[in-house]
């Protein structure tokens, strides 16, 4: 709980414990904004660079992504797409960057994934993995960093249509 706390994602409350940090659309946003300024360009360096094998070791992952969408299974989900998310970025060859982003997408993942899933659109979300990898494979970094956008700017307009509120 501790870690949580100085992680912001919860707070301590006197006499009774701890309960989740609320956040509001702006900060959602703020979150995503940071993360698309590091992911997008960062893809596009993988695709420049990474070895060919090491980015098909996270073709499984991607899989498993759609499997959980497909299967309903929303902590499944979201924990495949850490994994594949941070793997890809340590493929820029930067701890810090990845060490970085990590807490970010603590704070944000959980907003708009439920409407995703009632939306049906966590499938096409989980399938956005499959597609990044191509692009990253076949060293389009321009489609690359274009499909991150998208898929990150795919959360930020599930808050825009019920997340948390503006302020």
């Amino acid at each position: 709980m501790l870690d949580l706390t100085r992680e912001g994602m919860v707070e301590p409350v006197r006499n009774k414990g701890f309960r989740v940090t609320e956040l509001s659309r702006r900060d959602l946003a703020e979150y995503v904004g940071i993360r698309e300024l590091i992911e997008a360009s960062t893809v596009g360096e993988v695709a420049r660079a990474a070895d060919s094998a090491r980015l098909e070791e996270l073709r499984p992952v991607a899989q498993e992504i759609v499997a959980a969408a497909r299967a309903g299974d929303l902590v499944g989900f979201l924990e495949a797409d850490r994994r594949f998310h941070l793997a890809l970025l340590e493929l820029a060859g930067n701890r810090r960057l990845v060490e970085t982003v990590a807490p970010l997408r603590s704070h944000s993942r959980l907003y708009g994934l439920a409407g995703l899933a009632e939306s049906g659109q966590l499938i096409e979300s989980a399938e956005e993995h499959e597609v990044l990898l191509d692009l990253v494979l076949a060293r389009d970094a321009t489609g690359a960093q274009a499909c991150m956008r998208a898929h990150l700017g795919r959360l930020r307009t599930q808050w825009e249509r019920g997340g948390p509120s503006a302020e």
